[in-house]
């Protein structure tokens, strides 16, 4: 049974992997539309604001960009929920090939709708 299940979450872990190599460009953050006058709501931009090793950052970011940045905002969203499911499938796989848990176990942590 451990075998099995052992098995089938390196299966899993081997698809997430090449999903990975798919996911594209990465940008942290997220965009807003703010106002250089608040107070009237006028003269309106974009901002994308995200934090970068323990930073706070935030920048203009041009109409013509706002598509491409999407994009890679979206990519990175990818990247993080695909990076979450990996590292829970291999402590799951590591618990199996040191003995820390039994198969049963395993499977009932599962995360729900991984792949």
């Amino acid at each position: 049974m451990a075998n099995e299940t052992l098995r089938t979450i390196e299966k899993r872990i081997r698809m997430l992997k090449r999903r990975l190599i798919d996911v594209g460009n990465l940008r942290p953050g997220t965009l807003s539309v703010q106002y250089r006058n608040p107070a009237e709501k006028k003269i309106p931009f974009n901002q994308i604001s995200y934090t970068h090793k323990g930073k706070s950052r935030s920048e203009y970011v041009r109409a013509e960009n706002l598509d491409t940045v999407r994009r890679e905002i979206d990519a990175y969203k990818r990247f993080k929920s695909l990076l979450g499911q990996l590292l829970e499938l291999s402590i799951q796989a590591s618990r199996i090939r040191c003995g820390t848990r039994s198969a049963h176990q395993v499977i009932e942590t599962a995360p729900s709708g991984s792949t």
